[in-house]
């Protein structure tokens, strides 16, 4: 089904026609009049667009329409863009000249008469277009709409979900018991036994089967455990990886299969292990007894506990009987829904609403995801009408497949707020089980267009924040993590996968090596890493019938694209948005590259043979998003790299020694909102021009051994509200030199503190108490720092943590003596909510 999203996009072009550098630009180059036309002609047209995309389903003429009218938008954008690209061009050119003067200056460079008169033939073109569109929407009987922008917000959960609470499963507690009890048997046949578990999608196999693997009475009966998801491709190599990473938490991507059988046999040899593989659709027998021969050396009682929807699947895997869950009673439904749609006791106070859900309850056959997702969908909503136009919906009639499961799950995605839908779709581009981290999902968004700035200075990162929290808070995404302050990872049931994947298509695409027939509608192409080649790629035969691309998904691991068909990928699609290539093995990038004025996001990460990028890459005025993390061979940044004036996010890995060089450092970048700097093993000094990074919120400086000191300049970040440091065995805290406290005690809005493994740390630096940090600071982390003698006992935080008040300060220790350690009452006083001392 395709899910037009032709209203969102309307209301992005409108807001960047409404800019006042549009606006500037039009008047200046003489397309003003033009531009305004576009306007007008695009507003009366948008208030229609939420009624056409209801009934664009039933109607293929209006839905024909909504077609030809996302063509003249998407190329509407792309010209505004290269306005805005032009103007930021200028803006390197003529720094610290304003916005009008740059403009000017651009246009009265003799070079630009050829550009301001192509573009505006184009803008005339797509007034010409819309204007013909436009004219056909009286055939429709379209009225108009009232955008859905309710924005539910509830508190994220920050515990971590490697395991399910047990308060969070209802109605299995007899499959538990059961299932455990297996797992505790012996066999007198053979050492590894195999339990399935068997149930159609949506009942709780994976929650079940994590509710059994961290039951105490099994965590106390196996030496090894592991845990591997398994979903749609079963590669024996892949898999043999995955479970020695469960056991050793190292990778062994560069291993061959001979020493990855031999790995694998050492490791389970004589132990009694349990090995969790989750969502099996695997039939291939073979497949099966080729990995199954890796793991028979374990000790007699070691289980391997499968999930799967298929029963062949079981009976080819299983030497148990099948386990098949059911449904849950209509009663657990009930309790889990009231869980979901109501606070805490508020079910009492609406007897009437209690019974509708009663009845949509019993439309959900018994499937928890089901009822949560419909529960969730329900949160808060305390109007009769609502819960009718749910119970009553005509979707229940239409046909579906997983005991009706897909029609409660699209009734909570047509109840979503607009831009949520989109931002929704579009995470069909990832595979299933896909671990999304929240940061790189938002850059994802922003790099799309999809979160615009709500006037009032908010960050679109806090707006993108908002959208996770609200999909989160309808059961959209799960299994939650917090991964380090400001940064956790999620996933997303594989059925809200099919969901995305049903809404997001024909313009979002999956290819692998079979592909055969590709729409020329397709926009966003992720391609797949099963099956392909191992020497050679040629991504052109895949890519030669498409007309535009706006995201290219290219993370092969271990895969080197030939030149002429990477360049070609790359070259043929000048409006790109999103070029993620992590994990690829290629050299070098074209320089070429720079051309892609349109680009946001730029993922190399993990490549492990890119030494150098070229300079051109600095003219991405665009460019948002750069993560070039792991690349371990990267000799240098590019020059000029300040000139990437909209870079909001940068992780690197670099061999650099410093990384405060006038045309190869970080200087200058405004706009700089976090900033990983990871694995840089030659790293000795932070750049020195940290003052222009005013933006700059979240720092990240791990891994890298060889560095001295902090730059004295990272006293004028005073927008930073994380610091982590971990892994800096070199790094010390000059306690006693006056100047580098005055320098560092400036942080003012710091709320996350981290130092990990940090050898050389004995006491805490004085800023954390008599700088404005005190006012702040609610989060203190300390692990691995051996040599710590004492936490400051000179009054400060306790006194002063005007910022803790409300929510308490929260420390954690994880310190080898704690008897060395001399607390100060004043820093745990009344404001301190947890101490925490971690084994």
């Amino acid at each position: 089904m395709v899910e037009s999203f032709a209203f969102a996009i309307a209301g992005g072009v409108l807001g960047k026609l409404g800019s006042a550098l549009i606006q500037e630009v039009g008047l200046a180059w003489g397309v003003k009049t033009e531009l305004e036309e576009l306007n007008d002609t695009l507003s009366t047209i948008h208030a229609l667009l939420l009624d056409a995309e209801e009934k664009q389903a039933t109607n293929l003429q209006i839905s024909d329409w909504l077609g030809k009218l996302k063509l003249v938008l998407y190329d509407a954008e792309d010209v505004l863009d290269e306005f805005d690209y032009e103007a930021l061009r200028q803006q390197v050119v003529a720094s610290g000249s304003s916005i009008t003067s740059k403009v000017r200056s651009f246009i009265s460079s003799p070079k630009s008469l050829a550009f301001r008169l192509k573009m505006g033939h184009r803008v005339k073109n797509i007034r010409e277009r819309l204007d013909k569109i436009a004219a056909d929407k009286s055939k429709f009987n379209l009225t108009e709409g009232i955008a859905n922008t309710r924005v539910v917000q509830r508190e994220r959960q920050r515990e971590t979900h490697s395991f399910v609470r047990a308060s969070d499963i209802i109605g299995r507690d007899d499959d538990r018991e059961n299932i455990v009890g297996l797992l505790k048997q012996s066999s007198h046949t053979e050492n590894v036994s195999v339990i399935p578990i068997v149930g159609i999608g949506g009942l709780g196999k994976t929650s079940l089967a994590k509710l059994v693997y961290n039951d105490e009475r099994v965590v106390g009966h196996f030496s090894i455990k592991m845990w591997v998801c398994v979903s749609d491709e079963f590669d024996v190599k892949r898999l043999a990886e995955k479970i020695l990473k469960e056991i050793s938490d190292e990778s062994y991507s560069d291993f061959s299969m001979e020493q990855l059988q031999r790995c694998l046999r050492n490791a389970l040899d004589g132990e009694k292990f349990l090995l969790v593989l989750d969502d099996v659709w695997n039939t291939d027998r073979e497949k099966w007894l080729a990995l199954k021969d890796l793991l028979m050396d374990g000790a007699n009682g070691s289980k391997i506990l499968v999930t799967t929807r298929n029963k062949s699947i079981a009976s080819i895997m299983g030497t148990f009987p099948m386990q098949e869950i059911k449904g849950l009673s209509h009663k657990d439904c009930l309790s889990l829904f009231v869980k979901c749609a109501f606070m805490d006791g508020d079910d009492k106070q609406y007897a009437t609403l209690l019974k509708i859900g009663d009845q949509i309850v019993e439309k959900c056959a018994g499937v928890p995801l089901a009822v949560r997702s419909l529960g969730s969908l329900l949160y808060l909503k305390r109007g009769e009408r609502d819960w009718v136009s749910i119970r009553d919906s005509e979707i229940w009639k239409s046909e579906q497949n997983e005991d009706g499961i897909m029609a409660a799950l699209r009734l909570s995605y047509y109840d979503l707020p607009y831009h949520l839908k989109q931002c929704f779709a579009l995470c069909s581009m990832f595979p299933k089980d896909y671990n999304f981290l929240s940061y790189d999902l938002i850059s994802f968004w922003m790099a799309q267009g999809l979160i615009q700035s709500s006037g009032q200075n908010a960050k679109m990162e806090d707006i993108g924040e908002i959208y996770i929290n609200e999909l989160f808070s309808r059961s959209f995404f799960q299994d939650v993590e917090q991964l380090a302050p400001g940064a956790y990872s999620f996933k997303m049931h594989d059925l809200l996968h099919d969901l995305a994947i049903f809404f997001s298509q024909p313009e979002c695409l999956t290819l692998n090596f079979h592909s055969k027939d590709i729409s020329k509608r397709v926009q966003h192409v992720a391609f797949s890493d099963t099956d392909w080649p191992r020497e050679e790629f040629e991504a052109l035969r895949f890519v030669e019938k498409l007309n535009n691309v706006y995201t290219i998904l290219f993370q092969i691991k271990n895969v080197a694209p030939r030149s002429k068909s990477f360049v070609a990928c790359i070259l043929r699609f000048k409006c790109i948005r999103v070029l993620d290539l992590s994990s690829s093995s290629f050299e070098a990038l074209p320089n070429s590259i720079g051309s892609l004025k349109h680009l946001r996001f730029l993922d190399l990460s993990g490549n492990k043979r890119i030494k150098k990028l070229p300079n051109s890459i600095c003219k991405l005025y665009h460019l948002q998003t750069l993560i070039l993390v792991y690349c371990s061979e990267l000799e240098e940044l590019p020059k000029g790299s300040r000139s990437m004036i909209s870079l909001r996010t940068l992780s690197i890995t670099t061999k650099q020694r410093d990384l405060s060089g006038k045309k190869k450092g970080l200087r200058c970048l405004n706009s700089l909102q976090h900033l990983q700097i990871v694995d840089c093993l030659n790293l000795e000094f932070l750049p020195k021009g940290m003052e222009s990074f005013t933006e700059l919120r979240i720092l990240y400086i791990v891994d890298c051994p060889s560095l001295v000191s902090l730059s004295h300049s990272i006293k004028l970040l005073s927008a930073l509200e994380v610091l982590v440091i971990g892994s800096c065995e070199k790094l010390e805290f000059m306690d006693g030199e006056a100047e580098v406290q005055e320098d560092i005690q400036s942080f003012g809005s710091l709320q996350n503190l981290c130092f990990i493994d940090l050898p050389l740390l004995e006491a805490l630096p004085r800023w954390l108490l008599h700088g404005p940090t005190s006012n702040t600071l609610y989060h203190l982390m300390i692990l691995s720092c051996s040599n710590l003698k004492a936490l400051p006992t000179d009054g400060g935080v306790g006194e002063k943590c005007g910022g803790a008040a409300a929510i308490g300060l929260r420390i954690e220790l994880d310190l080898e003596d704690r008897s060395k350690l001399l607390f100060s009452s004043s820093l745990l006083g009344p404001l301190l909510a947890c101490l925490l001392f971690s084994a």
